[in-house]
């Protein structure tokens, strides 16, 4: 049993820490922004040289920033749906997160509806968490429609929009059924494939500028 002094320090640590975290999180989505805006505004200023196409250039590069923003996406997401998942659990009766997980997935297939038993009260958590996802996902989005090439969306912009989509609405729907945590994994399983190949399949970025040019 510890005191109330010691309970408010290390409250006060856990909350420092937990705004350190956050500072970092935000500042790389900045730096992420920017880079994305940067690259935009060069592409923009080339295409308005005469005589001059780095079209393929700008295909490459372009492709190349999205598979970080898709890779730091997919991890941000994650790390909602980790914060979540964890709080969703705080507020059931579970014995511990992987035996309610499990239990939850058992359900799905028994005709079970337990999931939600417990007490219904909405931790900081999931707003914070809530918070990460939506600022995630921006720049993800800003970066899908100021690098999608020649106005068109590419196919591996599709599969990363794709992927993100799924994530999200996993994420949304944590602890909404009885069986969510069977699309929960589903879609943790097809992120971090997604993070070892952000194209989930073989795509070569000059690819884009011949079809650019047949278009």
């Amino acid at each position: 049993v510890i005191s109330v002094p010691e309970t408010v320090v290390f409250t006060g640590l856990a909350y420092l820490y937990m705004c350190l975290v956050f500072y970092l999180f935000f500042a790389g989505l900045i730096l992420l922004y920017t880079v994305v805006h940067d690259l935009w505004r060069i592409g923009d200023g080339l295409k308005k040289l005469p005589h001059v196409d780095h079209q393929q250039e700008l295909n490459e590069a372009g492709l190349t920033v999205m598979r970080g923003v898709f890779r730091c996406t997919v991890l941000g997401v994650l790390v909602a749906i980790w914060m979540k998942v964890q709080s969703s659990y705080l507020a059931s009766s579970g014995e511990n997160i992987v035996a309610w997980l499990v239990g939850d997935m058992s359900s799905m297939f028994q005709g079970r509806d337990d999931v939600s038993t417990g007490f219904h009260y909405r931790m900081p958590t999931h707003y914070s968490s809530l918070l990460i996802v939506i600022s995630t996902c921006f720049v993800f989005l800003y970066g899908s429609i100021r690098l999608g090439v020649g106005g068109r969306f590419p196919a591996p912009l599709w599969k990363m929009s794709a992927v993100v989509a799924l994530l999200v609405v996993s994420y949304l729907l944590i602890d909404a059924f009885a069986g969510f945590s069977t699309l929960l994994a589903i879609s943790v399983l097809v992120a971090l494939y997604g993070l070892f190949d952000p194209g989930l399949g073989r795509w070569r970025a000059s690819e884009l500028g011949n079809n650019q040019s047949v278009s």
